[in-house]
This record gives C-alpha cells, sequence and structure tokens, in this order.
C-alpha cells in the first residue's frame, strides 16, 4: 500500500454477454481520496462495468488491480472467494441503488451496522451498540430508531442507514451504484450533502454510477463517460461538463444539465 500506487488500476476490462457487449477496453487509475464518477445513458455499460470493478460480476478480459493493505498491488480475480469476502467486509462498500438490496430487513437498525463489525472480529455488545449509535447519528437518524426495523423507515432514511452499514468498517474504497436515484428532489439534496461530507471527512475513495450529471458533478472529482459499453470522454469533473468535447457528452450536458 503506497501512496505511489494506485488505489484501483483498472485495465482493458470488458464484459461480453455473448453477441453482446457489456462493455469493452476500460482502463483508468483510482488514487487513494479520488471519486471517480461514471455517466451515462441506460445501456451505456456503466452498471456492467461497477459489478466487474466490484466482483460482483467477472470480466470476460482485462484486470483489476487493488492495493491491498497486507500484500499490495492484486488481481482481485486472482484471489480466493474468501479472500474478495473478506475485501468487501473491510476495506470495500457497496451502496446500491434500492437501499432493501444492501440490508437485512429482518434485524433492527443496530444491527445492520453492528452485523458489519462483528464480521471484523467486534465482540463487546456495547461496544458495538455504541459505534451503531454513532453512525446512526453520523448519518442523521435519530438513536432512538436503533432498535427499528429497516422497513419501518423511509427511502431516504434506509439510504442512510445502508451507508453507514458500509462505512462503519472504514473502508478505502466505496461503490455508489445510483446513490439518489429513485428518492424525493429534497431526499436527494441531503443525501448528496451528507455524502459528499462523508467522503472528504473519511479521505474515502469511490466510483460512483449515476446518470444524474448534478449528482457526478456534486461528489465526483473525475467524469468517465460511458456510450455503447465504450468510453467516450473522461476528464476532470468540471472540464467535461463545462466543455465537453465527444458530440454524446455534449449531447447529454444540453439535455440534462439545467442552464
Amino acid at each position: 500500500m503506497s501512496q505511489d500506487t494506485p488505489l484501483l488500476s483498472v485495465q482493458n476490462v470488458g464484459k461480453d454477454y455473448g453477441e453482446t457487449i457489456g462493455c469493452t477496453d476500460v482502463s483508468f487509475d483510482l488514487w487513494p481520496g479520488e471519486v471517480l464518477g461514471i455517466v451515462g445513458e441506460s445501456g451505456s455499460g456503466k452498471t456492467t462495468l461497477l459489478n466487474c470493478l466490484s466482483a460482483q460480476l467477472e470480466p470476460s478480459r482485462g484486470k483489476v488491480i487493488y492495493d491491498t493493505r497486507a500484500e499490495g498491488p492484486r488481481n482481485i480475480f486472482e484471489m480466493t472467494e474468501s479472500e474478495r469476502r473478506l475485501l468487501m467486509r473491510t476495506d470495500w462498500g457497496l451502496v446500491r441503488q434500492n437501499p432493501r438490496d444492501g440490508l437485512r430487513l429482518g434485524v433492527s437498525a443496530g444491527a445492520n451496522v453492528g452485523e458489519r463489525l462483528m464480521a471484523v472480529g467486534a465482540r463487546h455488545y456495547g461496544d458495538i451498540r455504541q459505534e451503531a449509535c454513532d453512525w446512526l447519528e453520523k448519518v442523521e437518524i435519530d438513536t432512538g430508531r436503533i432498535d427499528h426495523l429497516p422497513s419501518t423507515f423511509s427511502g431516504g432514511m434506509q439510504q442512510r442507514l445502508q451507508i453507514a452499514r458500509n462505512l462503519v468498517t472504514n473502508p478505502r474504497l466505496v461503490f455508489m451504484d445510483e446513490p439518489t436515484g429513485g428518492l424525493d428532489v429534497s431526499v436527494q439534496a441531503r443525501l448528496l450533502d451528507l455524502l459528499r461530507g462523508l467522503v472528504t471527512r473519511l479521505g474515502l475513495s469511490a466510483v460512483v454510477v449515476t446518470h444524474d450529471l448534478a449528482v457526478a458533478r456534486l461528489l465526483a472529482h473525475r467524469l468517465m463517460v460511458m456510450k455503447g459499453g465504450h468510453v467516450v470522454e473522461q476528464g476532470l469533473t468540471d472540464q467535461v461538463l463545462d466543455d465537453p468535447q465527444h458530440a454524446y457528452t455534449q449531447l447529454l450536458v444540453s439535455s440534462i444539465l439545467q442552464p
């Protein structure tokens, strides 16, 4: 693990579904503390790519190299299944678009956060509960609801609980798939503000997939634009959005970003 080494190095990654291309020839480096936004219309390949990067899906070709704490850079698809699972429980987080997919709905809010601590070896009930309380506060959930089931929470609260569950183990890399999708605009704004604050304060690296360019502008340092499985443009977020070079990016910006 070195400041001179990318946290994540993606090398010519591609994924095919028979004759259909999910994504192809994607390469980039993600550095510690950097947030990369991946944008594009539905079917552009951004979610396929995210699934390959987060080991949810094995690519058809290419490498995903992660700079592990213990052993330095390793190809995640040359790890054992148990090594990848440990990575997901400790160093990585995955915030899904539908929080119900990222939560255990049959256990309390506190248990959702505490489970991840127990997965990395925490055993003292009082300490686990206190840490869960602290994280509920950080994501603006009333600690009086620590014993309530997530099903009693609003969509925005469920998403904040999912964020707490993912960040409690201090991961270095978080994957976010449309983290504000499906939420009311007012709830989106609060959640984005919260996410931006947490990412900055904790020095997180993140890969954020979104169709919403306003979300990308607020969260991402760097932007990658995808169309038809290909990366058509990438660069600093403000640069790409304020002066898009590719015709597709120009179309996205003119049709989605409000003046």
